[in-house]
C-alpha cells in the first residue's frame, strides 16, 4: 500500500508540474516572439536614421564653401545667416571684403536694380580682385559710368545658379552676353579665368559666388 501510495502521490505531483512547464514555454515563446520583432522594428528606425543622414548631407551641400568663406563673420549683419535676410546689394554693403565692389555699385547706379530683381546670380570680385587691375585702368572705369555698367552687369545672371549648375554652364548675363562656369565639388571657374572662393552665400533675393577676379564682357 505504501508504494502504490507513492506512486500516486508522485502521479498527481507530475500532473500538477506539467501545466507550470507548458505555460513556462509559451511565456518563452512569447518574449522569443517580442524580441524577435523587436529587430523588425528598429530597422525602420534605422532607415530613417540613414535617411536623416543623407537629408543632412544634402543639407550641407546647400550652404557656402569655399576658402574664403572662413573669413565670413560668424554673426551680425555680414555674416551668412544676416547676408540671407537683406537683399544682394544691402547684404554685399555688409560684407568687408566686397567693399571695392558695393563702391562701383553705387558709382554705376545699380543699387536698386539689384535689390529689387528677383532670384539673381552675383559673381562678386573680393576687394582683391579688383586690385588686381592696375590703379590708373580701375580709376579710369570707376568713373566710367557707362562702362562700368556694362562690367557689372556680366556678373549678374538672371536665375538663381546652384553649384551644380556651374558644373559645366552657359549663361546669359544682364549685360546680354554669356559666361561660362566649369569644375566640380566645391571647386569653380568663371570664364576659365575668376576662381570661386566662397560659394552658394544665400542673400534674401540672391545666390552669390565671392570670385577672385573681375569679370570682363567681350568688348
Amino acid at each position: 500500500m505504501n508504494t502504490r501510495i507513492r506512486r500516486a502521490a508522485l502521479a498527481l505531483a507530475a500532473a500538477a508540474v506539467l501545466p507550470l512547464s507548458l505555460s513556462a514555454c509559451s511565456d518563452n515563446g512569447s518574449d522569443s516572439a517580442e524580441a524577435g520583432s523587436s529587430p523588425k522594428a528598429s530597422a525602420p528606425a534605422g532607415a530613417s536614421d540613414d535617411g536623416m543622414s543623407g537629408s543632412d548631407t544634402a543639407t550641407g551641400t546647400d550652404g557656402p564653401f569655399g576658402p574664403a568663406c572662413s573669413a565670413v563673420p560668424t554673426s551680425g549683419a555680414g555674416s551668412f545667416d544676416g547676408m540671407a535676410q537683406d537683399p544682394v546689394a544691402t547684404a554685399a554693403s555688409n560684407n568687408p571684403a566686397l567693399s571695392t565692389l558695393v563702391s562701383a555699385v553705387k558709382k554705376a547706379g545699380l543699387v536698386d536694380t539689384l535689390n529689387n530683381a528677383e532670384n539673381i546670380t552675383v559673381f562678386a570680385p573680393t576687394d582683391d580682385a579688383f586690385a588686381k587691375i592696375p590703379k590708373a585702368t580701375l580709376d579710369q572705369v570707376l568713373n566710367d559710368k557707362a562702362q562700368l555698367t556694362k562690367i557689372l552687369t556680366y556678373h549678374v545672371v538672371g536665375r538663381k545658379l546652384a553649384p551644380k549648375d556651374l558644373e559645366n554652364g552657359s549663361f546669359e548675363t544682364l549685360e546680354k552676353s554669356k559666361l561660362t562656369t566649369s569644375g566640380s565639388g566645391e571647386s569653380y571657374t568663371v570664364d576659365d579665368s575668376a576662381k570661386v572662393v566662397c560659394g552658394n552665400v544665400k542673400t534674401a533675393n540672391a545666390n552669390v559666388y565671392i570670385i577672385d577676379s573681375v569679370l570682363m564682357p567681350a568688348s
